[in-house]
């Protein structure tokens, strides 16, 4: 896919939102419009939103994507999804069956979000991108008690029911803060990219990208 001139929608949560990235010039969804020439790359990250539906009361627990999705500008030429870590971090959404269809297991809301994705933008191209790995993947603070990689999993084998490309962070980001020289380098926090950490996630979704 020619990228240059294209308009693309980034639905996402602080990573996405920029924090931990010094410089709004270095999240990541800039570094790819600059580099690839978009006409528009509108951010609609929003801090510790979750995919899934949530039990308690907070804030963010309103914006699930499955729920505001439908609140971005229809011109977009590209969807971009990036999340599911914070379902994993501290989401009480149960992981729900493959059958669910309603947002309030992390299942349902996947296939929630990706259909209405589908109808909200028939002629666009709709992409999702896996969590990228966390300090404590294996061991949430919170929520289910469930490793990152099911939610990853399941971005995966959803997106693959309705034939939507993914671009495995999860497995091919360059990113694991629970190595140490990674860390330092891309991932300071455990889980934030710096910038660093924003370029090489733009390159490699610009490389996913132009071979769609």
């Amino acid at each position: 896919m020619k990228l240059e001139g294209k308009k693309i929608n980034f639905l996402g949560d602080s990573i996405t939102e920029g924090y931990g990235c010094a410089g709004e010039e270095n999240f990541f969804f800039n570094v790819l419009m600059r580099e690839a020439g978009l006409a528009a790359a509108r951010n609609y990250g929003i801090g510790g939103t979750r995919i899934a539906r949530q039990k308690g009361d907070e804030p963010a627990s309103s914006l699930a994507y499955c729920d505001r999705f439908d609140r971005m500008d229809d011109d977009a030429d590209i969807i971009v999804v990036f999340g599911g870590t914070n379902d994993y971090g501290h989401g009480d959404a149960p992981i729900g069956r493959f059958e669910d269809r309603a947002g309030d297991t992390y299942y349902g809301a996947c296939h929630m979000l990706m259909n209405g994705l589908i109808e909200k933008y028939p002629a666009a191209t709709i992409v999702f991108m896996t969590p990228i790995h966390r300090s404590n993947e294996d061991n949430p603070s919170s929520g289910n008690g469930r490793p990152l990689s099911l939610y990853a999993a399941i971005i995966r084998e959803v997106a693959a029911y309705y034939a939507l490309p993914v671009l495995d962070l999860y497995s091919m980001s360059g990113i694991q803060p629970n190595n140490p020289v990674m860390r330092a380098r891309y991932c300071p926090d455990g889980l934030h990219p710096n910038a660093a950490g924003h370029a090489l996630i733009a390159s490699r979704l610009k490389g996913f990208l132009e071979t769609l």
